[in-house]
This record gives C-alpha cells, sequence and structure tokens, in this order.
C-alpha cells in the first residue's frame, strides 16, 4: 500500500515500548450484491480502505517475463542475497487457510512444497509469492514450516522469506524486517449461529464465554484479554486446531482476522462471524497488528526494497480480489 503508511508499520522497530494503541476502525466501501442478509453477515465485507491510507491508482499490469532480472520494477536482482540463485525459497505453514493450505494435487495453481514430496502449496501467500517470482523471473521453492519455526529458519537461510499471514508487530519487527502491508485483516470473532453469543453487538456481550484465539498471535495475547469476564482456554497450537475449537464446541467463541474467519464459516456453514468494526465497543489494536507483512532477514534492505517495489503495483482492492479468489478456490475439507 502506500509508502507513509508502510513506513509508519516499519517504524516500530525504533519504538518497541510504551506504544499506544486505538481502536481500528474500516470503512465500509463495497456491499455485497445479490446475497440475503446472513450471506452478508458471513463474508464479513468489512474489508474497506483504512483510515489514513491514501487510495493508490489502480494500475494496469502485464505479465512480467524474465529477460533480463529485473522484472517491470527496474531492479535487478542478481546481486541481492537470498535470490541471487534465481530461486526465491518461501516459508509458510500450508494450514492456514485462505493465506495458504495444503493440497493433494496442482490444480488451480498449487505449487509443490519442497519438504512434503506429493504435497502442494496454494492460497493468498502463494499468489503473492508468484507476483513477486513472476515480477523478477525467478523460481518459486515453497517450505512447510511450524508458524513459530519461521523467524529461526529465515535467521538460518533455510528461506528467503515468510510469506505467512503474519501481522507487522513491533515484536515479530525485533526479529525480522517485514515487507508490506500485503493485506490489512480486521479483528473479528467467530461464533456459532445457536449460540448465546451470536448477537453481540461488542466485545462487552462476551463476557462469561469460554475463548481461544491461535497461538503467538495478537488475538490471544492481546484481543482476548480485552474481553472482560472471558474464561480464556489454553491457545491453540493452530490455526485449524482454533477453528475446530468452535465448532466442536470446546470453546463458546474465537478470535481471529477477517480472511480466517471467511474461511471458517465457508467450512462449517454453522458458524458465524461478529465483525464489531463499527462499533466503539471494538478490540483495540495497533496499525501493526492489523498490517500483514512478508518477513525477511533483518538488514537485507535490497530484498525489502525489491518486495516492496512489487507490492507497490497493487492496491488494496486488488489485494481483497486475490483474497476473494483464494477463497473460493480453497478445498473442501
Amino acid at each position: 500500500m502506500c509508502r507513509k503508511h508502510r513506513d509508519f508499520s516499519l517504524s516500530f522497530t525504533l519504538n518497541t515500548s510504551g506504544r499506544e494503541t486505538r481502536r481500528v476502525k474500516t470503512r465500509r466501501k463495497r456491499e455485497a450484491k445479490g446475497k440475503d442478509e446472513n450471506d452478508q453477515k458471513n463474508s464479513c465485507n468489512a474489508h474497506g480502505p483504512r483510515h489514513g491510507v491514501r487510495p493508490r491508482r489502480l494500475r494496469q499490469r502485464e505479465h512480467r517475463g524474465p529477460p533480463d532480472g529485473a522484472g517491470g520494477t527496474g531492479i535487478d536482482v542478481s546481486t541481492i542475497d537470498g535470490i541471487s540463485d534465481g530461486v526465491l525459497t518461501v516459508g509458510m505453514e500450508c494450514a492456514y487457510a485462505p493465506y495458504n493450505w495444503t493440497q493433494v494435487d496442482d490444480a488451480n495453481g498449487a505449487v509443490p512444497i519442497a519438504n512434503q514430496p506429493g504435497s502442494y502449496a496454494n492460497g493468498y501467500d502463494i499468489m503473492i509469492a508468484k507476483a513477486i517470482c513472476e515480477a523478477y523471473g525467478l523460481e518459486l521453492e515453497v517450505m512447510a514450516l511450524d508458524w513459530g519455526g519461521r523467524a529461526p529458519a529465515i535467521d538460518a537461510g533455510t528461506i528467503d522469506v515468510a510469506i505467512a499471514g503474519q501481522s507487522m508487530t513491533p515484536e515479530r519487527l525485533a526479529e525480522v524486517d517485514m515487507a508490506g502491508p500485503y493485506y490489512y485483516a480486521d479483528i473479528v470473532v467467530v461464533t456459532k449461529a445457536d449460540s448465546e453469543f451470536a448477537s453481540a453487538q461488542g466485545i462487552s456481550e462476551l463476557s462469561g464465554g469460554t475463548c481461544t484465539a491461535q497461538e503467538s498471535t495478537i488475538w490471544y495475547s492481546t484481543c482476548l484479554p480485552q474481553i472482560e469476564g472471558a474464561q480464556i482456554q489454553s491457545a491453540s497450537e493452530s490455526a485449524p486446531a482454533m477453528i475446530m475449537a468452535v465448532e466442536s464446541g470446546t470453546v463458546d467463541f474465537i478470535c481471529t482476522d477477517t480472511p480466517t474467519a471467511r474461511g471458517a464459516v465457508a467450512t462449517y456453514d454453522d458458524l458465524v462471524i461478529l465483525d464489531f468494526t463499527d462499533s466503539e465497543d471494538n478490540f483495540e489494536v495497533s496499525e501493526g497488528d492489523i498490517n500483514i507483512g512478508i518477513s525477511l532477514a533483518k538488514g537485507n534492505t535490497a530484498l525489502l526494497d525489491a518486495i516492496n517495489a512489487v507490492l507497490d503495483d497493487y492496491t488494496e482492492d486488488d489485494f481483497i480480489s486475490m483474497m476473494d479468489e483464494a477463497i473460493a478456490i480453497r478445498p473442501e475439507v
């Protein structure tokens, strides 16, 4: 998105303590068409432009070939540390739909998972990775890694980047540099349609409920504690485990981001999304909490700039359309 917004996010590396949080809102600029009210609720179509984000002119993009390794950005990547061999090695969970998932074949543009022979990765993160590789004529290699294993893999040089639905928090930026954002993800709640909490109009109305979220996320560490009286259970080790916790009735609700929630309700039709974006009774989060970025090694500014040059070609509407496509092609569970 716009450079000013990115610089704000990256400035967290210089000020990781005493930061102020604010209630982040979005403006809904798109209304669901041809759907009933329940479909509109479940699709959670609250991904309009964020306050303070300057809309970028929509550009017409053409296919970029690999004639000189510079793509359409004018950047020569042949000497950039990590990708000078012509390969971009990307780490992700491959189990975090709709950002990324594992499937059994190469349908819908899925790519092989290098460390899981016979398995293929697809999703929004794969689309973004392909866009970067296409811009510079790079080969894409995907590695499946646990949620907590990506920063160590970057440090060790096992992967060049992690494109894995990670928020650009100060804590993460203390470990790695991050390009982007490449998505803006509102924080929402998912519960059963027949739950006593399904009609909640704000987080205060979730008091008393049992809940969880994925471990090592701001959903668990920052958001759930804001629900006064919530009975917070142990963190789920993965996004699928988190979703199953609410689907199975182990907890009353979970806290997650919009894309993950949309993927959940697309899979389980008895789940609904509670979006408090337009309410004052909402989670208080920073911009870094909801900006989704690409992790890479500290100090590799050449690679950071090369990735940002590609992302700069995309508007927020482009990202939303790509996420919609990812949700549409996700295999049924």
